[in-house]
């Protein structure tokens, strides 16, 4: 992949791995409708579903409907235009915020924060929220844009820096996500940005590396880096970004097997997103993904 990957200390997954856990766990269905547990490996895995993937229905009813499809975890969007909570929102009344997260009775695999076009100084404020947010409600990582294609990348690794100071003063992990549209579209960029900003680890979403600007390209050098990750299914040119699960080109076994090498311990989240010009239902797709997921992991 290159000096910068190999720089970057991705070239391969070390056993030691300081992040692994001590079993290997999913939840799915059994025949009376309650969960089962499934160990065998070494390493904690679990099945999210995005609230995207819900963004018709309010907040309450998104989450309940990610629990009564019973998924292990939510995976919260926290936009600044999005459908659901904003990021100014939490700021100004973090309590009320935290008590929705609590009546849900559903806990929470990451956040996916995007505070937009905010100022900086604003955006930093923003964070600052958000990351207690994921403190108070248990959620370990916490995910956001990298800057778009062409910025400084200097002057990104420096935000990005800043932004890791604050995430880490509440004890949440700060990835940054892989998207065709940022300076991460690269593999070789989304290295280097953790290579200079050490304990910066990735939300990595395939699909931006199956029809971004670069073509299909391998990213597997990126795994080790990986604390979280989003998956629906892409075809082969940008138009096909989410299509219905089995007509594209996301191989989720082959993606399970590398994430499993690196011993990764967290979420497999689905993120097939309810855009208002879908061609298709939203709901059966996802639950086919994680019907499918379950059954891989």
């Amino acid at each position: 992949m290159g000096d910068a990957l190999h720089s970057a200390g991705v070239g391969s997954c070390a056993v030691g791995n300081s992040h692994a856990s001590v079993r290997h766990e999913t939840r799915s269905l059994d025949r009376t409708g309650g969960f089962f547990s499934r160990n065998a490996g070494g390493h904690t895995v679990y099945v999210a579903c995005s609230t995207l993937s819900f963004s018709k229905l309010s907040l309450e009813d998104a989450l309940r409907t990610i629990r009564e499809m019973r998924f292990a975890k939510a995976d919260l969007a926290i936009h600044s235009v999005g459908p659901h909570l904003t990021p100014a929102e939490v700021t100004a009344d973090p309590g009320r915020a935290a008590q929705v997260l609590k009546a849900a009775n559903l806990p929470l695999a990451a956040i996916q924060l995007d505070t937009g076009d905010a100022a900086p100084q604003e955006a930093r404020l923003q964070l600052r929220a958000v990351s207690r947010l994921a403190r108070v409600s248990a959620t370990p990582v916490l995910s956001v844009p990298a800057a778009t294609a062409g910025t400084d990348f200097d002057a990104e690794v420096e935000r990005l820096r800043e932004w890791l100071k604050v995430a880490a003063s509440e004890g949440v992990i700060l990835t940054v996500e892989t998207h065709s549209a940022t300076i991460t579209a690269d593999p070789q960029g989304a290295a280097e940005l953790c290579r200079r900003v050490p304990g910066l680890f990735l939300t990595l979403d395939p699909s931006h590396y199956q029809v971004g600007p670069h073509g299909a390209v391998n990213h597997d050098a990126l795994f080790p880096l990986v604390r979280h990750i989003r998956l629906r299914d892409t075809g082969a040119t940008p138009d096909q970004f989410q299509v219905r699960i089995g007509q594209g080109l996301i191989e989720y076994g082959r993606v399970i097997t590398q994430l499993e090498k690196c011993r990764y311990d967290r979420a497999l989240s689905v993120d097939i997103r309810d855009v208002a010009d879908s061609p298709f239902p939203i709901e059966p797709e996802v639950r086919k993904l994680k019907y499918l997921l379950e059954s891989l992991v």
